[in-house]
């Protein structure tokens, strides 16, 4: 028995996404529990060995060209079906309702935050040159970010940084994913195009830009993810 294809068994068989810990647990636990030594093989594996076999996992369904992928999002791990067989999947499943797409003055106070956390509100404002506490308040709302303690600055201001529910949206595995210098420069400042012309902005995020403030955050790969995250094949079990 291969300690890849115990990983392939428990990922297939999981109705949620499973993290490199949670695949230890689990054959730690049957090794602890269990008499048999061939099951007691992989008792004390490690994590790096799973990472290392997860990631064979995912070159041989790449490699298969099957409708489905292996992909690592907030640092856990499950079957993906490819963005183009979305329509089908949601009809099977029954069409569920999506969050509200992010606006334009939300995305662009999001990048700020991945792109410095931890970051206070106050330098979030400067960048940005505009008023930022409804905007704050709807991406705590959205679990996108959470505040990250108290800066030790005069009167101890909050600091906020971004959640996994951050990394789920995007679909990024961890925040090495996010676009560099480089990659966003390929794109326009037009922070408009990120969520389409239909976006109505919130009345909590209305607001007026300065004469001569130009948008602070550029379009990027991280906010082109949004509409082309894959559908969770996890999803046809519920």
């Amino acid at each position: 028995m291969e300690l890849k294809s115990i990983i392939e068994s428990l990922l297939f068989s999981s109705s949620r996404p499973l993290s490199v810990g949670d695949i230890r647990q689990v054959i730690q636990g049957v090794g602890d529990k269990s008499e048999d030594l061939s099951l007691k093989v992989f008792q004390n594996v490690k994590g790096d060995n799973i990472e290392q076999e997860l990631r064979l996992l995912q070159d041989e369904y790449e490699e298969l060209n099957r409708t489905w992928r292996l992909a690592c999002v907030a640092q856990s791990w499950q079957f993906v079906c490819l963005p183009e067989y979305a329509p089908w999947i949601r009809f099977f499943t029954g069409e569920k309702a999506r969050p509200p797409r992010l606006t334009p003055p939300a995305l662009e106070t999001l990048a700020i935050i991945a792109y410095r956390q931890p970051i206070t509100r106050s330098e979030v404002e400067d960048i940005r040159g505009v008023s930022v506490d409804g905007v704050i308040g709807t991406l705590l709302e959205r679990k996108l970010v959470f505040q990250q303690g108290k800066a030790d600055l005069p009167g101890r201001p909050t600091l906020y940084g971004t959640t996994p529910e951050f990394l789920q949206y995007f679909g990024l595995s961890s925040l090495d994913d996010l676009p560099d210098a480089s990659e966003l420069r390929r794109y326009a400042i037009n922070p408009l195009q990120t969520v389409g012309k239909e976006v109505e902005r919130q009345t909590d995020e209305k607001e007026s830009r300065p004469e001569g403030v130009e948008p602070a955050v550029c379009q990027s790969e991280l906010f082109l993810k949004e509409d082309d995250n894959f559908e969770n094949l996890n999803n046809t079990h519920e």
